[in-house]
């Protein structure tokens, strides 16, 4: 919690508004990685893992990309 108050007196902004922004890349890239890596999908997984876009690239890919994607189950008998 330090650094985000540390972090807000450098930048001039609220530590709400950093603590807010924290939690909602959390989700976003949480959702993506969960997605990509159901989808078996490795470069989209390392893109949103590596890259930091504020949650930009995983909605990106959640409701454009991966939404075109389906994963077969195949049962062995």
């Amino acid at each position: 919690m330090e650094s985000v108050v540390t972090l807000s007196q450098v930048l001039g902004i609220n530590p709400l508004w950093i603590a807010i922004a924290i939690l909602w890349t959390l989700i976003w890239k949480g959702l993506g990685l969960w997605r990509s890596a159901g989808l078996r999908q490795k470069w989209w997984f390392l893109a949103i893992l590596i890259i930091n876009t504020l949650g930009i690239l995983e909605i990106i890919y959640l409701f454009f990309v991966a939404k075109n994607y389906k994963v077969e189950v195949v049962e062995e008998k």
